[in-house]
């Protein structure tokens, strides 16, 4: 039976294709989202998510072939799966994450009914399609993936600029659920609903309400559930919690064995301090290089503003670049009580200029030079972050660099991971510097280690030593300096690859080495 006012009903069911495609876009975004955030690796994740869902859309296409005599009715029951299903995975997948501890198992299960269902769409859209008005298959085709390539689009530019802010990743999955819903089911039986017997409809009705039911009480619960699930990952009380575009932050704070506050600041899941024995870390970390010229100063990371409050401490500085991606981790350096009284309120120093920048692009247009460089990125876990740890990067670098700057790196754990360490280090050889390794034990970490560089790759090894003038310190002296650069035999210098854009190989030892831990 041909509906009589073919043309609204086309656009109509046109406008279901778009929705529906933007949506399904949205869930696979969401789950390799997800998955950078909980376990890293993002190459990884990405090609799991794809790969099975891609997969499962073949499947589902054949599947849907039995569907095709009551279409109506089969696409209405499948859009009501998929909007529950792919509304709730955030949540189930983040739910086997952090109680049952089976996540990569349950994102493949997951990942591939979603892939189903979504597969399933397309021949049962395009018998719809052809029911208001026939056409020839090519064209018929054409028209359906145009349409369904710009929803993907627009679910492509919305998860990041749109959901995500706005929602977050567990709200929003459930907030798209929610319209793939309405879209896939009322949409198609309001056009259709001539061609369908009341009980079915009825039916059909009931099934998206009880759908939508579900996904508005977990949308109340979300909070309170995020909250349970999150601190079953942390062995202190989360103190705040937040999701940007870049990464998952979590702070804890809790009273220490010493009886103090133990402030810790996690990021992805991976701690980036402890107060308790942070200046242990960050002494390390910026001392050395202040024993040259230092009237410039540029810190790549460090958005807690810790290892900047260390270089604020000698007087003679005079202008401090700090460069780091995600403005809620300055924000919170900036705002948080606890972290401002830790930091000292560096972030306000008027000598400081705070940048939220990607730092691998900032280099390229950056045009003021330094006297000292401080590197304090996270460990080199994901692609986006080897990419700070290349051989391209350090060229970056050199650009910036007054003559006889020392540069000082934050490489890693020698001991948990020795590849990763001495691979910072041949890649920073490589790219043109000397270098003199060293390393310290830092209690929350355990045994950690830094690079001092220096431009210039025949120019002799940079001296670790402190200014004559540095402040009084409560870790760092001239005997620890010169005990961190021996290290034991088993931990000595390995035959790694130095890391670069197209052969990323700090990422596979950290991945590798990390993962026992």
């Amino acid at each position: 039976m041909r509906i009589p006012t073919s043309r609204g009903a086309r656009f109509l069911l046109m406008l279901a294709v778009f929705i529906c495609a933007a949506c399904g876009l949205i869930y696979e975004l969401a789950l390799t989202a997800l998955g950078s955030y909980l376990i890293g690796n993002s190459v990884m994740q990405t090609s799991v998510v794809l790969s099975v869902m891609v997969f499962a859309m073949g499947i589902g296409s054949l599947a849907a072939k039995p569907l095709q005599k009551r279409a109506v009715g089969g696409f209405a029951l499948v859009e009501g799966a998929l909007a529950l299903v792919g509304g709730l995975s955030v949540l189930i997948l983040y739910v086997c994450f952090a109680w049952l501890r089976i996540y990569m198992p349950a994102m493949i299960v997951v990942s591939f009914v979603v892939g189903l269902l979504i597969g399933a769409e397309i021949p049962l859209l395009m018998t719809l399609l052809q029911r208001i008005r026939r056409q020839e298959a090519g064209s018929a085709v054409a028209d359906m993936f145009a349409v369904d390539y710009i929803g993907a689009l627009v679910g492509g530019l919305a998860f990041p600029l749109l959901l995500l802010p706005a929602f977050g990743q567990l709200k929003g999955a459930l907030v798209v659920g929610a319209v793939n819903a309405v879209a896939g089911v009322i949409v198609v039986l309001w056009i259709f609903r001539r061609e369908t017997r009341r009980i079915v409809r009825v039916g059909l009705l009931a099934g998206m309400a009880a759908v939508l039911a579900v996904l508005g009480t977990v949308y109340v619960l979300a909070d309170e559930i995020e909250v349970t699930a999150r601190q079953q990952l942390y062995r202190d009380p989360i103190v705040h919690a937040e999701t940007t575009p870049y990464q998952d932050i979590v702070l804890t704070r809790s009273t220490a064995f010493t009886g103090s506050p133990d402030l810790r600041l996690f990021l992805n899941g991976d701690l980036q301090f402890s107060s308790v024995d942070e200046y242990r870390y960050h002494e390390s970390l910026v001392h050395p290089a202040m024993a040259g010229r230092r009237s410039s100063v540029l810190i790549l990371g460090g958005g807690d503003a810790l290892a900047l409050r260390e270089v604020l401490r000698y007087d003679d500085v005079k202008q401090v670049t700090l460069v780091d991606l995600d403005p809620a981790v300055t924000d919170l350096a900036r705002t948080y009580g606890p972290l401002r009284e830790l930091n000292g309120d560096a972030l306000d120093d008027p000598r400081v200029t705070a940048v939220n920048a990607d730092a691998f692009n900032w280099l390229r247009d950056a045009r003021q030079r330094y006297d000292a460089v401080l590197i304090d990125f996270p460990d080199p876990d994901t692609a986006s972050l080897a990419k700070l740890y290349s051989v391209e990067f350090y060229h970056l670098l050199g650009r910036v660099l007054n003559p006889g700057a020392r540069i000082l790196v934050q490489g890693g754990s020698p001991f948990f991971a020795p590849k990763t360490y001495w691979s910072v280090v041949e890649t920073i050889a490589e790219a043109g510097y000397a270098t003199t390794p060293y390393q310290v034990d830092v209690p929350s970490f355990g045994n950690w280690g830094f690079v001092l560089a220096t431009r210039g790759k025949d120019a002799p090894d940079p001296v670790l030593q402190l200014a004559p003038d540095v402040p009084r310190l409560r870790f760092l002296d001239t005997a620890v300096l010169k005990a961190s650069t021996v290290f034991p035999v088993d931990r000595r210098p390995r035959d790694v690859r130095a890391s670069t854009l197209m052969d990323p190989v700090v990422l596979e030892y950290t991945r590798h080495e990390w993962r026992d831990y």
